[in-house]
């Protein structure tokens, strides 16, 4: 997310179980609703709980007026101060979107569920593998667009769904609001992953590897600051400097960056910052992931000298993994509006 890193690599074994309790609503007349109440977008993650996908989405919906609301199977992991409204398939509002991050058991089970309700789109917002979903059939023919950040990743969401056509490339709304680069001397920002998995998602190998790394580099003399996964156990860091602002705009301060590949990487690259991978045997990332990194290491001893010899990712490398750069979010809700207006059209 989110935003989110390695917590989708096994998204599509992450299964809630949901489908037999949350049988579809009884049909209403969308297209009437629509005209009487502000834009409303619902939107259904591989991580079910994983509100920070949703949160860099907040701020367009807001200069347009419409509403975003993320589907949860229930509130008991919401906090009341997260800005991202949400409802279960029990309360779900009236709306005009219904877009699915994922082919899991969350995101296919809200598709079944409002199948009649309104049209459907698929948008990526965390990298997924390219390898298509278990669930993916089962709306990929209802699919009315399909979105992502950019080339590369256009690529691995059309494998992941097993979509044959064309990929609208947007750009990541993460990159709309990047900081200005001000490395600090010595100052290396980590970036964890998640260690224990949980109903919300699955967890990523390399954490010990990443731990022993950020060791030799205290060692050596560097300053840690570890930028935590929203759902990594933030005591495994606790030694350490943790960022009290997301990994993004930590890294603005930071000489150089290592950590376990995943989401976060490609925007951390767009800001200029050099980035080191840790790379578990275990570990399956996309190849433009890694692309993105100066270098990767599979044991600790080589942390130092990767760090000290890091170089910022190229324009090229960057563009494949978060496509064009400003105006995403514009781009995606554009793109999300336009399906909604041509739904109307043919509903009227």
């Amino acid at each position: 997310m989110t935003m989110t890193r390695r917590s989708l690599l096994r998204a599509s074994g992450v299964g809630v179980g949901l489908a037999a309790v949350s049988p579809a609503l009884p049909a209403m007349a969308w297209p009437a609703m629509a005209s009487s109440r502000r834009t409303r977008v619902l939107l259904a993650t591989n991580e079910p709980w994983g509100t920070y996908h949703a949160a860099p989405l907040l701020a367009e919906a807001a200069r347009r007026g419409w509403e975003l609301v993320q589907l949860v199977p229930d509130r008991s992991v919401i906090l009341p101060t997260d800005p991202v409204k949400v409802a279960t398939l029990d309360d779900v509002p009236p709306a005009d979107l219904l877009v699915v991050n994922g082919a899991s058991d969350w995101p296919a089970d809200c598709a079944a569920a409002l199948r009649r309700k309104m049209p459907l789109v698929a948008s990526s917002l965390a990298y997924l593998q390219p390898k298509e979903a278990p669930r993916a059939h089962e709306f990929r023919s209802r699919l009315e667009l399909v979105s992502a950040a950019s080339p590369a990743e256009s690529d691995v969401f059309a494998a992941y769904l097993g979509w044959k056509r064309r990929v609208r490339m947007v750009g990541s709304p993460q990159t709309d609001t990047l900081p200005r680069y001000q490395p600090q001397t010595d100052r290396v920002l980590v970036l964890t992953s998640v260690t224990h998995p949980d109903p919300t998602g699955g967890a990523a190998p390399g954490t010990q590897l990443l731990l022993d790394a950020a060791a030799k580099l205290e060692a050596a003399g560097k300053h840690i600051v570890v930028g935590l996964h929203p759902r990594e156990d933030r005591k495994l860091w606790e030694r350490y400097e943790i960022s009290p602002v997301p990994s993004v705009q930590a890294s603005a301060t930071a000489e150089c960056a290592v950590g376990i590949p995943g989401t976060v990487f490609p925007i951390v690259a767009a800001v200029g910052v050099p980035l080191v991978g840790c790379v578990d045997p275990a570990l399956q990332v996309p190849d433009y992931i890694l692309d993105v990194c100066s270098s990767t290491i599979d044991s600790p001893d080589e942390a130092i000298e990767a760090i000290e010899s890091a170089r910022p990712a190229s324009r090229g490398d960057v563009f494949a993994a978060v496509g064009p750069i400003g105006g995403s979010a514009r781009r995606l809700y554009s793109a999300w509006n336009t399906t909604i207006t041509c739904s109307l059209a043919q509903a009227a």
